[in-house]
């Protein structure tokens, strides 16, 4: 991360901060939708827990490991930045789609989705950044969370096709188990 810090640190702790936000108010998602397929008695819905459960503990991985480097760079894990604010902010929409009570959990799924296209978008820009400076490093550390983001999200994507096409098209609903 050395040389991605060496023009302007303050602008990369602000992009961190940013992801770190980013990726804090997504355990939230994912435990509050967690929650709600535990209690769930559809064996399909319990099928997907543990790979539901393995993303809640990467996003946790991801926001500790920016955490880390944030530190690493002088910053404030606890500080705010406009980019944070801005995140907390969108991600509020979100986070209010999955703490409401009458929510059903494809409309949650679907508020996931949107969230993990957010996260995507934010790794793939500090991914882009890392091969700009050269920073061969950085790009590595990049490119693992933004893989382990795309997954979650290739996955989201598969079940909400799956339910619109049994809503839409009719028959009976197969939701993944394995990513």
């Amino acid at each position: 991360m050395k040389k991605l810090a060496e023009r302007n640190p303050e602008k990369l702790i602000d992009l961190l901060l940013e992801r770190r936000t980013f990726e804090r108010t997504a355990v939230k998602l994912y435990d509050r939708v967690l929650s709600l397929m535990s209690a769930s008695e559809d064996a399909q819905i319990l099928g997907m827990l543990d790979t539901m459960q393995a993303y809640r503990d990467e996003e946790a991985e991801h926001q500790e490991w920016l955490e880390e480097q944030i530190r690493a760079l002088g910053g404030d894990v606890n500080g705010e930045s406009a980019r944070s604010r801005l995140a907390a902010t969108e991600a509020r929409g979100i986070e209010q789609v999955i703490l409401r009570e009458d929510m059903e959990l494809p409309h949650l799924f679907h508020a996931l989705m949107a969230a993990e296209l957010v996260d995507n978008a934010g790794w793939d820009l500090l991914t882009a950044l890392a091969e700009e400076a050269d920073d061969d490093e950085a790009l590595d550390a990049f490119l693992l969370r933004q893989a382990e983001e795309e997954d979650h999200l290739e996955y989201l994507r598969e079940t909400m096709s799956r339910y619109a096409e049994s809503q839409v098209l009719g028959g009976a609903l197969q939701l993944p188990t394995e990513p």
